[in-house]
């Protein structure tokens, strides 16, 4: 199985202008074109690397997390990659290796990768290969709860864990989860959600989470608000709360992407 990982560089200057890039209230897709390295970020405390800020708090983007693409060179580390206390973060490795050390114990990532880093752990990355390694980060301010401990932190594969059917859909849309939706103790999922070629959401989800979806494999027809948008591997979109959304996934392969949500809150007033 394939990710979409950014190449960088930049267009030729026959190429032209019209993209797929659009900014509206109820959404935002930034298409796989944009993702040039003129666009990239440098962040502190990490040598050889750069990222694509795809998401952050602002008024027209996210509200509850932010989202990176992370590019490290080799030899490239980040001793402390964050420094916001009751930061929790998820990382989803795209291509290369990464070596993260998490609460001292030294876990080598690869294409696959996945690790949820809670916002009481301590840890470090470096890229010890050959070969650049590309990685989403996610994070979130954690928001505790009177009498339920943070989760703990963990790491695993997609590969390792199979994907659970949505109900009545026949087995083409399924959903690879990597925390138990369940556990209060969790406020938000990064989770991998599949479509077989013609599968759908078959009607227009409203709600209150808010989603950022990256395009992994794939390409699909998804109607954000009143508006159909094609979208294909390496195309981000970030849904804002209560946004109308439905899809129809094209062929000729499994359409595929890395879903955030936040969840198992009330709503805050005061």
């Amino acid at each position: 199985m394939g990710y979409y990982t950014p190449a960088g560089g930049l267009p030729p200057q026959s190429d032209l202008l019209t993209d797929r890039a659009v900014v509206k209230l109820a959404y935002t897709v930034i298409p796989k074109g944009v993702l040039r390295d003129i666009v990239t970020s440098s962040l502190p405390g990490f040598t050889n690397t750069h990222a694509w800020i795809i998401a952050r708090p602002t008024p027209s983007s996210a509200q509850t997390f932010s989202q990176l693409i992370v590019e490290i060179g080799p030899g490239g580390a980040a001793p402390k990659p964050e420094a916001e206390k009751g930061v929790e973060s998820v990382l989803f490795v795209t291509a290369g290796e990464l070596t993260l050390t998490l609460d001292g114990q030294q876990h080598v990532l690869g294409e696959g990768g996945y690790a949820f880093i809670s916002p009481e752990s301590e840890w470090s990355l470096a890229n010890e290969g050959a070969e650049r390694t590309s990685f989403h980060w996610i994070r979130k301010a954690y928001e505790y709860l009177e009498g339920i401990a943070a989760p703990a932190s963990f790491v695993t594969r997609d590969q390792d864990i199979a994907p659970v059917s949505m109900p009545d859909t026949d087995d083409v849309w399924a959903t690879t989860r990597f925390s138990d939706a369940s556990d209060m103790a969790h406020d938000m999922q990064v989770n991998i959600v599949t479509f077989k070629p013609g599968g759908s959401i078959p009607f227009a989800e409203t709600h209150i989470m808010e989603h950022g979806l990256f395009v992994l494999q794939g390409k699909a027809v998804y109607r954000l608000n009143d508006d159909w948008v094609e979208v294909e591997a390496g195309d981000y979109m970030l849904l804002r709360a209560f946004c109308p959304q439905a899809c129809y996934a094209g062929g000729p392969e499994d359409f595929r992407y890395l879903l955030y949500k936040d969840m198992n809150r009330q709503i805050k007033l005061t």
